[in-house]
């Protein structure tokens, strides 16, 4: 029997049963009735409430005294904080950039926000010459890059506001500064993507994308990098959308819970 013949290894269908009530409780966002709980999970009620017994005595699940909904437990929030004390937020996500810029054939970085604005932790070249060599520990600007403009997006004013006034050497800010603001802040929430064309380097377009953790906190910034020269609105319609399915992926695996529409 050849290696992609073989039989799925067997797994233990009741602790999958019992991740399907846990998922379901999760995706409720609060707490929960059995009924809700039952129907969430695609299961009768008296089943349901059997499984929900026995998270509740390893302490996986909690029901209220005066309410008696359930909710997750003390367990599961132990659990919670050990898995996100150990993670490697950067190194999780870095696994996805060859991919991305394999498919793409394009540049692609993942920057953190430091000290002094966006920092550039890592850069995966693509096929296509770069008038611009970018290296680790890079500050990347607010106003002139999609980086910063994915960054000016989604984190406070009060973080943002004064590595801008620090960048621009404007104390305070300008009005002319504050409408470019949220004209990149208006056009990066409808597309999804901040992008730039020659904002830093002449003749390069970029987009970007944000990364988010569990609770909506913006962890990184994706971008893809390329030569402006050549490039279709029907390219940069197909580069955004895997630029965004990408960092949905990113997210996803960094504990973040996209919200319905």
């Amino acid at each position: 029997m050849t290696e992609n013949s073989a039989p799925p290894r067997q797994g233990i269908q009741s602790v999958e049963l019992a991740m399907t009530v846990l998922q379901a409780m999760e995706q409720g966002r609060g707490p929960m009735s059995l009924t809700q709980i039952a129907a969430a999970s695609d299961m009768q009620p008296s089943k349901a409430h059997r499984y929900l017994v026995t998270l509740a005595r390893v302490g996986l699940v909690a029901q209220s005294p005066s309410s008696g909904r359930y909710d997750l437990g003390p367990a599961m929030r132990r659990l919670g904080v050990e898995s996100l004390r150990r993670m490697d937020e950067v190194a999780l996500v870095s696994e996805h950039l060859p991919g991305l810029r394999d498919r793409t054939t394009h540049a692609v970085n993942l920057s953190v926000w430091g000290d002094h604005g966006p920092v550039v932790v890592r850069w995966e070249y693509g096929v296509h010459a770069l008038p611009i060599t970018v290296r680790a520990g890079a500050t990347m600007p607010l106003l002139n890059s999609a980086t910063g403009g994915a960054f000016l997006t989604h984190l406070p004013e009060q973080l943002t506001d004064p590595i801008l006034r620090a960048q621009l050497e404007e104390d305070p800010l300008t009005e002319a500064t504050r409408a470019r603001v949220t004209e990149i802040r208006t056009e990066t929430r409808r597309e999804g993507v901040a992008a730039t064309s020659g904002g830093v380097i002449p003749g390069v377009t970029s987009l970007a994308a944000p990364v988010f953790t569990a609770g909506d906190s913006l962890s990184l910034v994706v971008t893809l990098v390329m030569p402006s020269r050549g490039l279709t609105a029907a390219t940069l319609t197909g580069l955004a959308e895997e630029l965004r399915e990408t960092a949905r992926t990113m997210s996803e695996q960094l504990g973040h819970a996209a919200h319905a529409e």
